[in-house]
């Protein structure tokens, strides 16, 4: 008989807490293009695949570590790479971690993605503030709480409006004042993947209000919610999404990684000034 949610969350807790004596206050997802930035971690590294229940991360360049420590002289906990639905696993698997983050004691999250840009503003290597999604995945019924639920996570019902916390969304903003950074704010599209999407679907994401498109970060807010974590969460552009046959660009992953290298040393530095403002907001 499989094990309950809340007994596989303990484990995976124990073990990782057996590893390390830091107590991260803020959980990280380092998604496509900041990877790197977990190295600058001062703690402890674990493999996905030494975490008990832990899936392991699959997708190019997400390298699929656990890092524990200090970052920036915050106290962190972070995921250098993460899990998607367009690599097989159930929405539910996809949020394992971060229920385990939450568990771990960390009461805040920062998110970070490559995304496709829907609004013809947004151009590749953009940093863009979500400040709401759609789920077009999760409304189709790839929820990540869909199912029995454990009440040691969190309430059956949980409310996504204001997902992305307002006061951090405010910090974000003002370290991009004082540092330079041309932050942008829009809605963020998920959809499950891997197929990059047609330029009907593109139009239709656009007519329905999204500004981004991506395949991760949404059923990790809803769980981190569930959870009881404050969110914030952040993209970069690394493709213009199509939106005519009569464009004839096809869009592919090496533009992707090779857009993403491009933000790297913008988003890290954006991210680590970050870090202690985000901390000072959640107090």
């Amino acid at each position: 008989m499989a094990k309950a949610l809340g007994q596989r969350l303990d484990e995976a807790v124990a073990f990782i807490r057996g590893r390390t004596k830091h107590l991260p206050e803020l959980a990280l997802v380092l998604g496509s293009g900041l990877g790197d930035l977990a190295e600058a971690i001062e703690g402890t590294a674990i493999p996905y695949s030494a975490i008990p229940h832990f899936p392991d991360s699959t997708a190019p360049s997400h390298k699929g570590v656990l890092h524990v420590g200090e970052l920036a002289g915050v106290s962190v906990v972070a995921m250098q790479g993460r899990m998607h639905l367009y690599e097989g696993y159930s929405p539910k698997d996809v949020v394992f971690p971060m229920q385990v983050m939450a568990r771990l004691g960390a009461g805040t999250a920062l998110l970070t993605n490559a995304a496709g840009g829907i609004r013809d503003d947004f151009e590749v290597t953009d940093i863009v503030l979500i400040e709401d999604h759609l789920s077009l995945a999760g409304l189709a019924g790839g929820d990540p709480l869909r199912g029995p639920n454990d009440e040691s996570v969190g309430e059956r019902f949980i409310s996504m409006n204001n997902a992305y916390d307002k006061n951090l969304r405010a910090a974000a903003e003002k370290v991009a004042g004082e540092t330079g950074l041309n932050l942008k704010s829009g809605v963020y599209g998920f959809v499950s993947g891997p197929s990059f999407e047609t330029p009907a679907e593109i139009r239709a994401m656009r007519t329905l209000g999204a500004d981004l498109v991506g395949m991760s970060t949404v059923p990790e807010v809803i769980a981190a919610r569930h959870s009881g974590m404050q969110v914030l969460a952040i993209s970069t552009v690394t493709n213009k999404a199509v939106s005519s046959l009569d464009d004839d660009h096809i869009t592919n992953a090496e533009e992707v990684w090779d857009a993403a290298a491009l933000i790297r040393p913008k988003l890290a530095g954006f991210v680590e000034a970050l870090l202690p403002r985000l901390s000072e907001a959640t107090q």
